[in-house]
């Protein structure tokens, strides 16, 4: 027997839930990706708002939503005409502690603000009764971490403090609600003391804005020891973050599908009451591929779908090296496929 799925779980993206339980969902893919592909100079990650800028900015992505929107707009809208259900922000970096290695920690909120609009409309230009889109506001990682010392001859070293990294967390999570994100994503999760610091910042914007989004989980694992950065097994990380009560749990970034595979195992059965999420690499990297890295949209794709053939996910996508190409296939290899069961009653925490 299916979960009865609530439909005012939540103050947004109440559609969500039942989505995920009815057909799997495809995420969209690289952001970094396809701004490689614009090929921009620093005068045009600059624009004419930060022409004098005193530091070099070209590579700070989470700017080209203030300097070059147009960019963002168009990226967006590929992967919604490719199949994509949800699209994230262009906010991977755009917290005032990732923001500090441009000097631009003052402006994080206004980026954030702006991607966030920026894809809100992108989603109500391609929105249908049939197929509605969402808005993910997407929390990165940091370059530094809470539990992780940048000092090998001192292991009690640390370069930023949970209080740092909760009130970075919470004006991001503040802008990206205002802007119009329906659904938050803690990703690429590599140290899960950060990830903690941002779950901490969420619950208390929960708690003050009076909304209550979806909250989607997703960690790394980082190489073949199955584990993430920070020393926890899939299993680990899973029973230290399921507090949070998110809607969906799962792992991105790092590994190809192929290796992935035995961890999103992993998660699902470690997790039967929560719905599973996946969006890996385009394989490995390769400087001598188009996009930098090994596989093929039909190669990612068909790796995706054995996923689904085997009851493991029920929502898909892709990290770095996949493009609207990935995810037009991703879309159309899962689409006959049924979205995994959850094996327990799911608990949707209600809209206060």
């Amino acid at each position: 027997m299916k979960p009865q799925i609530p439909t005012q779980a939540y103050t947004r993206g109440q559609a969500l839930p039942g989505i995920l339980a009815s057909r799997i969902a495809i995420l969209d893919g690289a952001m970094g990706t396809m701004i490689q592909r614009f090929r921009l100079d620093e005068a045009q990650y600059r624009g004419q708002q930060f022409r004098d800028f005193h530091k070099d900015v070209k590579g700070n992505n989470e700017l080209l939503s203030l300097t070059r929107p147009d960019v963002i707009r168009d990226i967006h809208e590929g992967y919604l005409a490719s199949g994509a259900d949800l699209i994230e922000t262009n906010t991977f970096g755009a917290t005032t502690v990732a923001q500090a290695d441009y000097d631009m920690g003052h402006l994080a909120r206004e980026m954030n603000l702006a991607s966030a609009k920026i894809a809100r409309a992108a989603c109500d230009k391609f929105s249908t009764p049939v197929k509605p889109r969402f808005v993910v506001g997407a929390l990165g990682p940091t370059p530094k971490t809470a539990s992780i010392s940048p000092d090998v001859n001192d292991p009690g070293a640390r370069n930023v403090s949970f209080e740092e990294l909760r009130a970075s967390y919470y004006d991001q999570v503040s802008a990206l609600v205002e802007g119009g994100s329906d659904v938050l994503l803690v990703e690429t999760i590599f140290d899960t003391l950060n990830a903690k610091a941002a779950l901490f910042a969420i619950a208390e914007f929960f708690e003050a804005s009076k909304e209550r989004l979806p909250l989607i989980i997703s960690g790394t694992v980082t190489d073949a020891s199955g584990r993430i950065l920070s020393g926890q097994t899939v299993t680990a990380f899973w029973y230290s973050v399921r507090h949070a009560q998110p809607l969906a749990i799962g792992l991105n970034c790092a590994l190809g599908a192929a290796l992935m595979r035995p961890y999103i195992q992993e998660l699902s059965r470690v997790a039967p009451d929560t719905f599973i999420s996946c969006y890996p690499n385009a394989g490995l990297p390769n400087p001598m591929a188009e996009t930098g890295f090994d596989e093929t949209p039909e190669v990612t794709s068909r790796l995706i779908r054995e996923f689904a053939a085997e009851g493991l996910v029920n929502l898909v996508g892709g990290c770095c090296g996949t493009t609207p190409e990935h995810i037009a296939a991703i879309s159309l290899a899962v689409a006959p496929m049924q979205t995994r069961a959850l094996r327990q009653q799911f608990f949707y925490p209600a809209a206060a």
